[in-house]
């Protein structure tokens, strides 16, 4: 095997960025950038960068950081990253490249944050993951709690959040492949000695709350599956309102956690002993909340407790989904002036893009001396990719 950079052919990555509410389109970054190399190495900016560069994160640092290392496919997490990514950065964790998705990222000054590593020739790029977008999701649970929460029917369409940029615009919908699903499953299957373990819920907004409550689970173990409930029974339990994220897109937020071996998608509220059967359940795990009867009023965690194989496992952690939804809530101008300056930056850039690119014949002029300055050359063949042959200002 042929050396890189001394080590033994071993192709360090580099990786970075907020990560913040992370979610399978992150997910998805990281597995395209994984399978480029054979290490992967993540930078995760501070609180305080985020929200110079581009409003208060919904996260904090600490939970963004744990979030990013329950991922599976990544093998190192630097904590306070820089916003803008420098050679330096890359030679001090032996990175050979740094990956990103097809898509804008500019400091507060909209200059673009990797056009140092691209100038150098060390910056690869994948394809984004379209339909979802940590802006589209604040502005979900935005639009969400401006509706009245006593109107209505929990079968109601919600209104969708319409971004004006098409970089933070989730205007596509989000379709779940078996591709896709592949690509994020690890395909390992139970040994016949394996303890299996089953947790259900909703996943919604995959946070940390959750992640500690599956690593907890994990330990009663050796292959856990997580059954993830179908819009519809969410909507039930939780609410008008949610889930936010629909099923597909929680099965790929679950299914990403390296905790996770198996997904059962949409699965029954109530856990019956065909299921515990079917799939050879050693323990069912649950967590401290309060748990609904099922609609006909029987417990729906019945039969493993009279199996004798029922857990209730404390995640130590108190996060749940609607105290992330609080917390939009509770500084819910701060998000709204943060998606909305996130939108006119990009369009700004939009805007001189055009202006400096021959339209109809997709050509930019490179040597322009402000693109150059600005590291923004670069960006405008992804532009009219992005905006599908009609570049929007408005």
């Amino acid at each position: 095997m042929s050396e890189v950079n001394g080590r033994n052919g071993v192709v360090r990555v580099w990786c970075d960025g907020c990560y913040d509410m992370v979610h399978f389109g992150h997910a998805n970054n990281l597995r395209q950038a994984k399978a480029l190399g054979d290490y992967l190495v993540v930078g995760v900016h501070t609180d305080e960068e985020i929200t110079q560069h581009k409003g208060p994160p919904v996260f904090t640092s600490q939970e963004r950081y744990k979030m990013v290392r329950g991922i599976k496919w990544v093998d190192e997490v630097v904590e306070g990253a820089p916003y803008v990514t420098t050679l330096e950065t890359l030679d001090a964790y032996e990175c050979d490249f740094c990956v990103h998705g097809d898509d804008i990222t500019l400091t507060a000054d909209g200059i673009d944050t990797y056009h140092l590593v691209k100038t150098a020739d060390r910056y690869k790029e994948v394809k984004r993951t379209a339909g979802v977008s940590t802006t589209d999701l604040v502005g979900r649970m935005l639009t969400m709690t401006s509706q009245s929460i006593g109107d209505s029917d929990v079968t109601s369409p919600r209104p969708q959040y319409k971004s004006r940029s098409p970089y933070t615009t989730c205007s596509s919908q989000f379709l779940l492949t078996t591709q896709k699903i592949l690509e994020f499953s690890e395909g390992r299957q139970p040994k016949p000695t394996d303890r299996i373990v089953y947790v259900d819920g909703a996943f919604d907004l995959f946070h940390p709350g959750h992640l500690d409550f599956l690593e907890r689970a994990r330990q009663h173990g050796d292959f856990l599956i997580v059954g993830v409930h179908p819009d519809h029974v969410v909507s039930w339990y939780k609410g008008y309102g949610y889930p936010i994220m629909n099923l597909h897109e929680r099965v790929l937020s679950v299914l990403a956690c390296k905790y996770v071996d198996e997904v059962v998608i949409g699965a029954p509220y109530t856990v019956t002993g065909d299921m515990l059967s079917q799939l050879r359940v050693h323990t069912v795990c649950r967590g401290l909340a309060a748990v609904l009867p099922d609609q006909d009023g029987r417990d729906p965690y019945l039969e493993p407790k009279k199996q004798g194989r029922f857990k209730l496992v404390d995640s130590g952690n108190s996060t749940t989904t609607e105290k992330i939804v609080d917390r939009i809530v509770f500084h819910r101008l701060e998000f709204e002036r943060r998606n909305h300056e996130k939108e006119n930056k990009e369009l700004k850039l939009i805007e001189l893009l055009q202006s400096e690119t021959t339209y109809n014949g997709n050509t930019v002029d490179s040597n322009n001396s402000h693109m150059k300055n600005n590291g923004n050359a670069a960006l405008c063949r992804n532009l009219l990719k992005h905006s599908n042959g009609s570049l929007r200002t408005s």
